[in-house]
């Protein structure tokens, strides 16, 4: 067996494979339910199944209909420039709490830190519809409730722990003798920030925002709860479209969301190599 070193030996062989093919069968039991949307999203009936002209690859049976429905209706449109606008803004505000929430853990002088960071975090470990309900009748007694600052204050929340998490990891292992230098050559506490303490966690700032705006992007339940027809996003228009009519338009924006998410996954991934590597030295 080639690829292993030859003082492995044929068990050690065998169970490496064996946990190589348990990790892809894996990835296949994740994956396949979710690639199999793409080409039905290209159907050109209104079924949810595969017709017999898509088994035969007959082009006719293939369509972008359902793509231009996307762009001919005035509610799929409301609900994109909603989750862009509403996903934007609460990760803005999630990257900036988040980042400063994580450098001043991070500081071994910081007193309570794992009480605090439980607390910070505790929107990722109570379930969504518990937060959502106590949300609405927080929102209901400031009159929030159906509002956009409300959806964004609480997108905002949800994103903030993935930003502490990704920023946290990047001040692993992070030298404070940079930031000591900085203030000792008379530099102030923002100017150090910028100059010195940013550029090295740039890469987790970025990765948790990403993740933050991906958890914007995807949320449902908080918007059934806090949002009017006005704050409609695009998973709560799907929501709808599978409660009301069930139509392929739907299956589209789920692939254009696949995408959208994987290329943001493949950003993350880039992100997280490179910080690998600037912490190593090789940038």
């Amino acid at each position: 067996m080639k690829g292993f070193p030859k003082y492995y030996t044929l068990p050690q062989k065998l169970g490496l494979h064996g946990l190589r093919l348990s990790a892809w069968l894996a990835l296949a039991f994740l994956m396949i339910p979710i690639l199999v949307i793409i080409p039905l999203s290209f159907n050109a009936e209104p079924y949810f199944t595969f017709t017999e002209g898509m088994l035969a690859l007959d082009p006719d049976a293939y369509s972008l209909k359902w793509y231009a429905q996307i762009l001919a209706d005035d509610k799929w449109i409301l609900a994109i420039k909603n989750s862009f606008y509403i996903g934007i803004l609460a990760t803005l505000i999630a990257t900036v709490l988040g980042t400063t929430a994580a450098v001043g853990l991070s500081n071994p002088v910081m007193p309570l830190q794992r009480i605090i960071m439980a607390i910070l975090l505790s929107p990722m470990i109570v379930p969504l519809i518990i937060t959502a309900a106590g949300m609405f009748f927080f929102y209901s007694q400031l009159n929030m409730a159906g509002s956009y600052l409300g959806v964004i204050i609480a997108h905002a929340a949800l994103g903030t722990p993935f930003v502490i998490i990704t920023v946290n990891a990047a001040l692993a292992g992070f030298d404070y003798s940079l930031v000591r230098a900085s203030m000792g050559l008379g530099a102030r506490p923002l100017y150090t920030f910028i100059k010195v303490v940013m550029p090295l966690i740039r890469p987790g700032v970025i990765s948790g925002a990403l993740f933050a705006f991906i958890t914007s992007f995807d949320e449902v339940v908080l918007i059934l709860f806090l949002a009017g027809p006005e704050q409609r996003t695009i998973p709560r228009q799907m929501f709808s479209g599978l409660r009301e009519q069930i139509n392929p338009t739907i299956l589209a924006v789920a692939t254009l969301l696949i995408i959208s998410s994987s290329l943001m996954l493949f950003t993350m991934e880039y992100l997280r190599a490179r910080g690998e590597r600037i912490r190593s030295g090789q940038l």
